[in-house]
């Protein structure tokens, strides 16, 4: 490893390589991070319900650095290729806020199917907030049929992004892909995302003191922080491309799909800070201590 360091000579890079190697430089942190934490919760499997969903969700980080460090590598790559990495990353989005949802469920001892639902929550405010109060009634009372339908406006864009992204692909391959089916897919997954934002920040709100204990805040702001901030973050990339006002020879990279590149190079930086937060997010703590209570 030694001799392969010596052998990398920064002085003479020109400022695309220092790019690439500052980008791979992230990729390989966030992973040490994250196989760091994951050793530690398989070391302590004593919940596989709730650490099996840990590990989905914290493994986002990673599946985000290392698909966009593969984007940004083969930065001439068609338009197709870019909206597959993509899609890549977003159909596991979807999947990482299912398992979050569950593993609120789980701290909860909440099941819709088993018509599980604790006493002392039954009947309990919920207050909608515009738009949302154009569709439901402003206040509601938390039952079975309530949780189901915040259930359900989660997983809405756990179904809906693997669809369109499978559309979008196929259109692509087509060739029949203006602007304006691009910005339509858009439109459809920001109501579709946003929705799904929604319900769990109803969910967080409603619980909020039995989530306590698990400290949900933190958990909650990983989630938030890697889906939304990077979903945003995108469609601000786009309209900033779209208006004139980053171009090609603003980047150290010789690329045709500069929104691309950009996305890349800022979510491959973004991910360390979160693969970091998430070692105080997802502690193995919780289940150390379940281990030494069994040991007394």
């Amino acid at each position: 490893m030694e001799e392969i360091w010596n052998k990398v000579d920064i002085t003479t890079m020109d400022r695309g390589q220092l790019t690439l190697l500052g980008a791979g430089s992230c990729v390989v942190l966030t992973v040490l991070f994250t196989v760091k934490l994951v050793l530690q919760h398989l070391s302590q499997w004593k919940n596989p319900k709730e650490q099996t969903a840990i590990l989905i969700i914290v493994s986002m980080a990673p599946l985000y650095a290392i698909v966009s460090f593969v984007g940004l590598v083969d930065f001439l790559g068609s338009k197709t290729f870019f909206l597959t990495l993509e899609s890549i990353k977003e159909c596991y989005e979807a999947l990482v806020l299912a398992k979050f949802l569950a593993l609120m469920y789980s701290y909860l001892n909440i099941s819709i199917s088993k018509n599980i639902v604790p006493d002392e929550v039954k009947g309990r405010e919920i207050h909608h907030s515009f738009p949302m109060t154009l569709f439901t009634p402003h206040t509601a009372r938390l039952d079975h049929n309530t949780l189901k339908l915040l259930k359900y406006w989660t997983w809405q864009f756990v179904v809906l992004r693997p669809v369109c992204s499978i559309l979008m692909i196929a259109l692509q391959l087509l060739h029949i892909y203006p602007s304006w089916v691009s910005w339509t897919f858009t439109m459809v997954l920001n109501v579709s995302v946003s929705l799904a934002l929604y319900s769990l920040v109803a969910f967080f709100h409603v619980f909020t003191k039995e989530l306590a204990p698990h400290k949900p805040l933190s958990k909650f702001l990983c989630i938030k922080g890697v889906v939304f901030f990077c979903f945003w973050q995108g469609i601000v990339l786009s309209m900033m491309v779209s208006m004139g006002i980053i171009k090609s020879h603003h980047i150290w990279l010789d690329v045709e799909q500069i929104q691309e590149a950009y996305q890349n190079i800022l979510v491959c930086v973004e991910m360390v800070l979160f693969s970091f937060i998430q070692q105080y997010a997802y502690p193995v703590a919780p289940y150390l201590a379940t281990k030494e209570k069994k040991d007394k």
